[in-house]
Order: structure tokens, then sequence, then C-alpha cells
């Protein structure tokens, strides 16, 4: 898995494509943050790091599949899966290698977020008129989103030979889960299942988590549906080999 994971970071970092990821979502939120009128804190004049954890997910939900949609299906494309297969590695230590090291391009990029948090808390009158508890909760809800996303990048990745296609699959399962189950609790048709649907988003913990309370309900969630994801991507490795 290290073997793996070691790969795909060399990968990454000998080519553009973490570099604009990382550059773009950070050029990005800071535009949301303290250039655009709508949004800017300069303008909003509140010391909170809403616009960042409210548009985050969406930034994400674009540019993680961008990452991931390599992961297997470039492999697939040039044939070297099968040189994978034959080394001696098992399929679930092929998929957490290649998993952790999109998780930790993730990280790479909400890191350098501390800058603006920085400033945020800085420019609090007085210094420090910030919402502690709320942004710690709020980055470790980002991070597990960014966590699932990678899961279903890594799946869809798994599904197809097509870059394209496992980007285009990724996003729009990545955006069911997210807004789209929340979307549909409103619609007046479902009755008590309404909240079920609701319960069952993304969306729904993301929040909770940047209310600031650390639930464990919230955290075992989204590890659950990580773990899904990886099983999904298992059994369809696996259906390869018979």
């Amino acid at each position: 898995m290290l073997a793996v994971f070691v790969k795909e970071i060399n990968s990454f970092l000998n080519s553009l494509i973490a570099y604009i990821v990382i550059g773009v979502f950070l050029t990005s939120i800071g535009l949301l943050m303290w250039v655009f009128p709508e949004s800017s804190i300069l303008e909003y004049g509140y010391a909170d790091m809403s616009t960042l954890f409210n548009l985050g997910p969406f930034v994400f939900m674009f540019l993680i599949p961008a990452i991931t949609m390599r992961f297997f299906s470039e492999e697939k494309r040039t044939g070297t899966d099968e040189l994978l297969m034959t080394k001696p590695l098992t399929n679930i230590q092929i998929i957490l290698g290649k998993y952790f090291a999109g998780l930790m391009l993730v990280f790479l990029s909400v890191l350098p977020t501390l800058i603006y948090f920085y400033s945020v808390y800085t420019l609090g009158n007085p210094v420090g008129n910030l919402d502690i508890s709320g942004t710690v909760g709020s980055y470790i809800g980002l991070m597990l989103l960014g966590g699932v996303f990678v899961a279903i990048g890594v799946f869809s990745s798994a599904l197809t030979d097509n870059q394209v296609v496992a980007f285009v699959l990724a996003v729009f399962m990545s955006f069911v889960l997210y807004s789209g189950l929340s979307s549909l609790a409103t619609i007046d048709v479902w009755g008590t299942a309404s909240i079920w649907l609701q319960n069952i988003s993304l969306d729904f913990h993301y929040e909770s988590l940047s209310r600031g309370l650390i639930d464990v309900a919230d955290i075992i969630y989204f590890v659950s549906i990580i773990s899904l994801m990886v099983l999904f991507t298992q059994l369809k490795l696996d259906a390869k080999k018979w």
C-alpha cells in the first residue's frame, strides 16, 4: 500500500495536475473570500470563514474528481493495470494506496487556507473575535467531506477506462450525495421519508460539524460512506479476476 501511495504522490508532484488543482482551489476561495463583493469578508464586515466552508464543498466537487479520474482509468487505458495486478499486492492495498494519495493532495490543498484563518483571526475586533470551535469543526468536516469525494472518485475511476467519463460520474455522485438528497427531501411528496432523505445527505452531517459540535454519529457516517465506496471499488476489481 505504501509503495502505491508513494508512486501516486510522485506522479502528482511530477505533473502539473497537483499544482493546478491546489492553485485553482486557493485562488477561487481567495477571490470569493476577499475580492468578490457578494461574498467578501471585507464587505460583509463580520469575522468568520463561512465563505470557505459554504463554497469549499462545491469547489471540491469538481476539483477532486479531476484528481481521481486517472487513478484506475488511465491504467486501464495504457494496460498497466495488468502489471499492477501481478505485483504482490492485494486489491485493497492498491485501492487504499491510491485513496490516501488523493486524500493527501486534498490535505495539501486545505492546509494553506490556514493563512486565511490567521488573517480573519487578526482582523477581528477585538483580535481573535472568531468562533474557534465552529472553525475547527468546519475544517474537520471539510476534510471528511473531501475524503468521501476522493472515495467516490476512486470508485468512479475503477468503473471505466475513460477519464472524462470517470470525472462526470464522480461529479454526479458527489452532487447527489451532498445536495441532491437534501433537495429531494424538500419536495412535498415523501411524507416522513423526507426526514430520512435529509439525514442521509452529506450536507446535513457536514453542517452539523460546522456548528462546532463534533458528534460521533457524524464521524461514523462519513467513515461509513468512505468504507462503502472502497468496498464497491474492491468488488469491481475482484470481479475482473473472474
